[in-house]
């Protein structure tokens, strides 16, 4: 049998190369979908990817109860894989958005298959440093992907950015089939969503932070999508430059995480964390409305100070949900999952009927009172769990 401390082993470092697959395209998806449809109709791509992921994950109980968490992780990894494939090789738009809504759906079910993982090798006690760590991996692999993209996009040629994901992906698969084979999967509750949606309600920290990792995921839909098209196409930076604006912008997320993780469970607890990363997020978000510089050093500090207050508002949030539930709470982590989708839904819907009246740059306004005041809203009522 595969000692605890090598399962947990792999899973960061599945966890690590997985992100790393799929952060390659993922600031390029929106722009390349750009190619073939107007600006205006690309959050359509995401809304309808969202709410097949949350058709989905509402399945999920019932597939991981029947096939188990490994078989259904294996099972996306290779339809993720040949989605990749396909957008690869195939130039037919009908194909090319099929396979990217597979792909779009696949980023967030493995990611929910991973969380299962690490839950079932994780303690309370070391909650934070557990998922510190493995964000800080994971996001270490955020972190070097934009430059790489930036690089191998240098002549614009879209398909070269799936095949590096797509082969990325062959050792995720390779990690799986050699340490999670045997994985014990924990008892999933037999919890209807109506009744998991009432006990979330009931427990309404669980529900607080809920809203907080929503407003989070709301704010990375508006900035994933829009903010490569504004840059690329509005104020003219090319893909080596804004691979490397990009780089500088997720920084926060490698450097910060874990000692935050630390400081969560030892010292402050979330609650101070969570308020400190929705005031930098929102104020240096608005501000990026009024910049009109063509300096990416200038853009690079902007956009790092952004994902300051976001990496700080997601540590202190998952660390506070993961503290607040237990393996076997497979209907609240859905539900909890399902935020991120569920923000991609009402995101793009929110941006695309904004940007009949605004112009794009009026997002981010919008967004920084939205994260500024709406975090602050949530922080007060929340309690700490120090």
């Amino acid at each position: 049998m595969i000692p605890n401390k090598q399962i947990v082993t792999a899973i960061f470092l599945t966890g690590f190369l997985f992100s790393f697959g799929i952060a390659i395209p993922t600031y390029i998806n929106s722009t390349f979908l750009s190619t073939y449809i107007s600006e205006g109709l690309v959050g359509s791509f995401y809304i309808i990817s969202s709410l097949l992921t949350i058709i989905l994950l509402f399945s999920s109980r019932k597939i991981l109860s029947k096939i188990g968490n490994y078989k259904a992780t294996l099972g996306i990894l290779i339809v993720n894989f040949l989605s990749l494939i396909m957008l690869v090789f195939c130039e037919n738009f009908f194909t090319v958005a099929i396979s990217l809504v597979v792909h779009l759906i696949a980023v967030t079910v493995i990611s929910f298959n991973i969380d299962i993982f690490l839950e079932a090798f994780s303690n309370n006690s070391s909650t934070g440093k557990t998922r510190g760590t493995f964000l800080s991996l994971t996001n270490l692999a955020w972190l070097i992907s934009p430059i790489i993209s930036g690089f191998v996009l240098s002549g614009e040629e879209y398909w070269k950015i799936y095949l590096l994901s797509a082969i990325i992906n062959i050792p995720v698969i390779y990690i799986l089939l050699r340490n999670l084979k045997g994985f014990k999967d924990p008892e999933y509750q037999k919890v209807n969503t109506v009744e998991a949606f009432k006990t979330i309600y009931k427990r309404k920290n669980i529900l607080k932070i809920s809203w907080a990792h929503f407003l989070l995921r709301f704010f990375y839909s508006w900035m994933i999508i829009y903010m490569p098209i504004y840059l690329h196409d509005y104020i003219g930076f090319d893909w080596n430059t804004i691979g490397i604006i990009f780089t500088a912008m997720l920084l926060p997320f490698v450097i910060l995480e874990m000692p935050l993780g630390k400081i969560a469970d030892k010292f402050l607890g979330e609650k101070e964390i969570l308020n400190t990363g929705f005031l930098i997020a929102g104020i240096s978000t608005a501000v990026l409305t009024f910049v009109d510089s063509t300096d990416p050093v200038f853009w690079g500090f902007l956009l790092f100070m952004t994902r300051v207050g976001a990496s700080m508002i997601e540590i202190a949030s998952e660390t506070y949900f993961f503290k607040k539930i237990n393996e076997g709470d497979v209907e609240i982590l859905n539900i909890f999952r399902m935020i991120g989708p569920s923000a991609y839904v009402v995101g793009p819907i929110v941006a695309t009927v904004l940007l009949m009246f605004i112009e794009i740059n009026y997002l981010f306004i919008i967004l920084g009172i939205l994260m500024a005041v709406g975090g602050t809203a949530i922080e007060m009522t929340l309690k700490d769990t120090k």
